[in-house]
C-alpha cells in the first residue's frame, strides 16, 4: 500500500480494536463475515471501487454512498467499520479493496484470539496447505482458475468439515478467492503469517529431509528468538530430495544448509572450471 492507504487502514484498524475489546468472539466472527462479503463486492465490481475510492468526492459523501447501498444487509458494526474505511483516503481503488478484505481477515483472527483458539488457526492453516501441497489432485482442484471460487470453497469446506475451526475455514475461502493479488499457496502462507503476527510470534519455514525431533525444533525456535526479537512459530516441511541438513526462511531472509544446496554449489563451480 502507499503511504495514504497505509494510514487509512491503520485508522480502520484502530476501529476494529476498539471494537473488539469486549464483544464476544462470536459476534466478531459475525462481523468479520459482513466485512469479507463487501470484499468480494468490491472484488465484483470495479466501477464500486472507484466510487468509494475517488479523491474528488468528500469522504463524508462516499461514506454515505455506502451508508446507503449497504444499510439493513450488514451489522451496523460491520457498516460502521467499513464507512470509516471509505470516508478516508485511498491511493488506489485496488488499495481499498486490499483495505477492507485485509480488515475482515483481522476480525476473524481478532475473534479466534478472543476464543483462544488462535494459535490452533495457526496451525490448522499450516497442515492443509500441507496437506494440499502433498495431493497434486486437489492443489489442481483447489487452484483451477476456471472452476468458481464457490465451487472450490465448496470442496475446502467438505474437506475441512469437523476438522477445523470455523474461523480456519473461513479463512481458507479468503484464501482461495486470492487474498492480497495472491496464489492460493501465497495467500495461505501469508495469512498463516498474520496469524502468527497476532500472536506476536513470527514464523520460520523449516524444510528438512526428515522431521526434526521435538528438542531439535525448540532449540531451534529459540536461536531463531534471539535472532529475531520475538518468539519463533516453527513450521517444518518434510522434503527427502534435500537430502540432509536444513533450510529455514523467515520473512524474506533465507539459511540454507541443506546437503542439497552444497551439491549444487559444488556442480556449479565445477562447471565454470
Amino acid at each position: 500500500m502507499q503511504a495514504a492507504s497505509r494510514e487509512s487502514y491503520k485508522l480502520g484498524a484502530e476501529r476494529l480494536d476498539a471494537y473488539v475489546r469486549g464483544t464476544e468472539a462470536s459476534a466478531v466472527a459475525s462481523t468479520a463475515a459482513d466485512l469479507l462479503s463487501v470484499a468480494d463486492l468490491l472484488r465484483r465490481e470495479p466501477r464500486l471501487r472507484r466510487a468509494l475510492s475517488d479523491p474528488a468526492r468528500p469522504g463524508a459523501d462516499r461514506a454515505g454512498l455506502l451508508s446507503e447501498m449497504l444499510r439493513g444487509k450488514v451489522s451496523a458494526e460491520a457498516l460502521d467499520l467499513l464507512a470509516s474505511l471509505v470516508a478516508n483516503r485511498w491511493s488506489t481503488p485496488s488499495e481499498l479493496l486490499e483495505g477492507t478484505e485485509r480488515l475482515g481477515v483481522e476480525a476473524l483472527l481478532a475473534s479466534a484470539d478472543t476464543a483462544g483458539d488462535l494459535g490452533e488457526v495457526e496451525d490448522e492453516l499450516f497442515r492443509f496447505g500441507q496437506v494440499v501441497a502433498g495431493q497434486p489432485g486437489l492443489s489442481s482442484a483447489l487452484t483451477d482458475p476456471i472452476a468458481p471460487v464457490g465451487q472450490r470453497a465448496g470442496l475446502a469446506r467438505e474437506l475441512l468439515a469437523g476438522k477445523a475451526r470455523p474461523v480456519t475455514i473461513s479463512l481458507v475461502e479468503v484464501a482461495l478467492s486470492g487474498f492480497g493479488g495472491r496464489s492460493f499457496t501465497g495467500a495461505l502462507s501469508r495469512l498463516v503469517e498474520l496469524t502468527a503476527d497476532r500472536r506476536d510470534r513470527q514464523v520460520a519455514y523449516v524444510t528438512a529431509a526428515s522431521p526434526l525431533s521435538d528438542e531439535d525444533e525448540r532449540r531451534l525456535g529459540a536461536s531463531l528468538s534471539a535472532i529475531y526479537g520475538r518468539e519463533v512459530s516453527v513450521k517444518q516441511t518434510v522434503d527427502p530430495s534435500v537430502l540432509g541438513g536444513v533450510s529455514v526462511r523467515v520473512g524474506s531472509d533465507l539459511y540454507d544448509g541443506t546437503v542439497l544446496r552444497r551439491l549444487n554449489e559444488t556442480r556449479n563451480a565445477l562447471a565454470k572450471r
